[in-house]
């Protein structure tokens, strides 16, 4: 199974469906193929073959909720919002840090967590970066615009590049 790029009405990118979704989506007129490559995959049927493009644009809008704009706070998001770099010394990130500690009344929050290194992460244990004398080395903030969603993507699709955002 392929993925197909799924653009909302307005041109922004909403997510990666598979083959089988975007023909489903075309079929049903609920989109339209905007790019298709050269040698298209096809998936054929015993009454239909349909060419199966690389992006799909909806036909009427989606509204997305402000919420969905923001992703979740995992391990995962933390360590990419922070390009794998603690926050207390520059090197390789492989845990995140609650700055103020959630056994404190830290919440798990964006502007709370921090990628660390597996030693100052255990060295800061449950105190707090007064008490440390330690400082950021940048303030933490919850990922902002859409690029965010895109960011993690692996061999994007060369037709895709007009449509998704340059990650910062």
């Amino acid at each position: 199974m392929g993925r197909v790029l799924l653009l909302n009405a307005t041109y922004e990118p909403l997510q990666l469906v598979s083959d089988r979704r975007a023909v489903v989506l075309l079929l049903a007129g609920r989109a339209e193929p905007v790019a298709t490559h050269d040698e298209p995959r096809i998936i054929r049927s015993p009454r239909v073959t349909v060419t199966v493009p690389s992006i799909v644009r909806l036909v009427t809008l989606v509204r997305l909720p402000s919420h969905a704009r923001i992703p979740p706070v995992t391990r995962r998001a933390v360590l990419a919002r922070d390009r794998q770099r603690c926050a207390y010394c520059g090197e390789h990130a492989d845990t995140v840090d609650h700055i103020v500690p959630r056994s404190r009344g830290g919440l798990h929050d964006w502007t709370n967590v921090v990628a660390a290194c597996r030693q100052h992460n255990v060295e800061k244990g449950d105190r707090l970066l007064e008490e440390l004398g330690w400082r950021l080395r940048h303030e933490p903030r919850a990922p902002q615009g859409l690029w965010w969603r895109w960011r993690p993507i692996e061999d994007p699709d060369p037709l895709w590049a007009p449509f998704l955002p340059i990650a910062s």
